[in-house]
This record gives structure tokens, C-alpha cells and sequence, in this order.
């Protein structure tokens, strides 16, 4: 059985990695394909994973990005074209989705950001088994069409952070990362973005890293990291993370490294289930960052039973591959 994953960021990058090692130890083929972007290039070489680099990430306009997806709807079904995968599983990449209904490929998703709603308008529909964390009421996925909705107890982040063990590089300290929110993604676009503001205030607790999404020139008082960072093991070296977003916060938590959500988007639904369970991770409007940094900016929590404990979707994907299996 041959299984296709794309992955579009850096996040589905490790999650495609840790799906895909996790098949192949079961005797699957599995066919991992990305495209250009700031976040997957260096996170693949590090992990010494074999992607096939299909099209690119062009947010420079809604015609750019269209014109983009396209081409890479295109070239995946020349690949596909004489020999189909037997399925196809992504985190809600849209040509995948698109793709593979169109060549009656079964179709697995992870998904986690309901806020999302361009992608999920376009991607969500198509998908016959839609994974989910059960932080996530079904109704969020339930409005964009989902029809089979199956649900794990834990969140993305596990199925790369769970057994992994940190790189000890030494850092000046204590060290703050702050990381940019997605500046170019669909539902940002009438968001501001204060993360560069915020990270120049926390200068003054310690030494700060921002993380920039595309413009990586020097900032004063900032470390702007010019190589690829890998993020997991960043975030648990760190004293404090501060996003928008939430998969390095996510990352920094599940850790034990003390991580703050700027509550930009509304409600997360897994950055509150983390919370509810004890792992340091903190929700708050952005004039509250600063307090908080000072309150919990270089504690430390020892979170491995409560780690050991949250499921992994790696599990409930492989379960899902075996019904298929056993249809065929």
C-alpha cells in the first residue's frame, strides 16, 4: 500500500516525518511531497527526511496564491497520473484534498484551527476521515462539511514531541523567544500583528529571540536568527515563548517552558485544553504579555506524566490505514 502526505508548513513537515516513520515500520510505502516555503525547506534537511518539492508559497496576493495552487494541483496529478497512491493524507493542504477526490483517493486530514476558514471551506469537504483533537467540538468542522469525524485525546504537537529528546545548545539567558504571527495567512489579514512591538518591551527581562515569518533582517536589541532553529528543541530550551498562533507555544508547553498566547484569533480550543490539564501555557490579550512574563519567566514544569498520558493522532491515523486495509 502506497500512502501520499503533503505537507505545506514547517508543523506538516513533523507531523508528515512522524506519521511516516511510524507506516514504514509497518511495511507501507510512504510518498512525502512539500513546496517552498520559509518553514519547510531547513526543518526537512534537519530532519533527514526525503520530500519531493512540488510548487511553492507565493501570499503576495489572493491571485498569487490561486495561481500557485493551481500549478501545484497540476503537477500532482501528472505524478499521479498512471499509478494513483492507495491514499492520501495531509493537515488540510487544499491541493491534496482537491487532487486526490478528484482521482477517487481516499483522503485522511488532521486539522486543528477552525479559524481557518478559507482552507477549510476548500479542503474540509473532501476528506473521508477528518482526525481531531477532542478539544474540538465536532460542530467546528461539522459547519465546513465534515461528514466523518474521528477524534484523539491529546493535540498535534504530540505525535513529534512526545519521545523526542532536545538539542543542549547554549544560550545566553534567560532567553525569550518571541515568535511572529502569520502575517500572510488568509484569516490574518485584518489582524495586527504586535509581536515585533512586544518582543523589543521584553528586552528588558532577558535576552530575546524573534522569530520573524519572512523578513529577516536585523532588528536593535534582537536576535534574529538567520539559519534554520529547530523549534522543539528551542522552545524547550527556552525561559519563555511568547506567540500568536500556538504550535511553538504548543511545543514549549507540552516541555514544561512557560508560554504565552496572545489571544489574537479568538478562542483555541487545544491552547485551553493544554491549559485545563496543567501544562504551562498562558492565554492573554497583549497588554497583559509583559506581567505575566515577569510572574513565570524562567520556571520550569515538570510535565512528563501529564505528556504521557495525551494520545497521538499517529495512532488513530494508523488505525484508520488498517480499516482501509482490511477493505481493500
Amino acid at each position: 500500500m502506497k500512502i501520499w502526505y503533503d505537507a505545506c508548513t514547517g508543523k506538516h513537515v513533523r507531523y508528515g516525518v512522524a506519521i511516516a516513520q511510524r507506516l514504514r515500520a509497518s511495511g507501507l510505502e510512504v510518498v512525502l511531497t512539500t513546496r517552498k516555503h520559509p518553514d519547510t525547506i531547513g526543518l526537512l534537511e534537519s530532519l533527514g527526511e526525503s520530500f519531493k518539492i512540488v510548487g511553492k508559497y507565493s501570499p503576495t496576493s489572493q491571485c498569487s496564491r490561486l495561481k500557485e495552487s493551481l500549478k501545484r494541483q497540476l503537477a500532482f496529478c501528472e505524478m499521479f497520473e498512471n499509478e494513483s497512491p492507495d491514499l492520501a493524507m495531509s493537515h488540510g493542504s487544499v491541493e491534496l484534498c482537491r487532487v486526490a477526490f478528484g482521482l477517487g483517493i481516499p483522503t485522511i486530514s488532521t486539522a486543528e484551527a477552525p479559524h481557518a476558514i478559507a482552507a477549510n471551506k476548500l479542503a474540509v469537504p473532501l476528506v473521508d476521515y477528518l482526525v481531531v483533537s477532542k478539544a474540538i467540538p465536532p460542530r467546528e468542522y461539522v459547519r465546513f462539511g465534515a461528514e466523518k469525524i474521528v477524534q484523539f485525546d491529546g493535540v498535534d504537537e504530540v505525535a513529534w514531541v512526545k519521545g523526542y529528546k532536545p538539542n543542549t545548545r547554549k544560550y545566553e539567558k534567560p532567553l525569550i523567544v518571541v515568535r511572529q504571527m502569520e502575517t500572510k495567512a488568509s484569516y490574518a489579514e485584518d489582524k495586527l500583528d504586535v509581536t515585533e512591538q512586544l518582543a523589543k518591551k521584553l528586552v528588558s527581562l532577558g535576552k530575546v529571540m524573534f522569530i520573524p515569518r519572512y523578513d529577516r533582517r536585523p532588528r536593535p536589541d534582537l536576535i534574529i536568527p538567520q539559519e534554520f532553529i529547530d523549534s522543539v528543541s528551542l522552545s524547550a530550551n527556552a525561559d519563555l515563548v511568547v506567540s500568536v498562533g500556538g504550535t511553538i507555544s504548543r511545543e514549549a508547553a507540552l516541555q514544561g517552558t512557560p508560554s504565552i498566547v496572545i489571544g489574537t484569533f479568538g478562542k483555541s480550543y487545544v491552547n485551553d485544553y493544554l491549559s485545563d490539564r496543567g501544562f504551562p501555557l498562558f492565554t492573554v490579550k497583549s497588554d497583559q504579555v509583559l506581567q505575566l512574563a515577569r510572574k513565570y519567566l524562567g520556571q520550569k514544569w515538570d510535565v512528563k506524566e501529564k505528556l504521557e498520558k495525551l494520545e497521538t493522532a499517529v495512532d488513530l491515523v494508523e488505525k484508520i490505514i488498517q480499516t482501509e486495509l482490511d477493505l481493500k
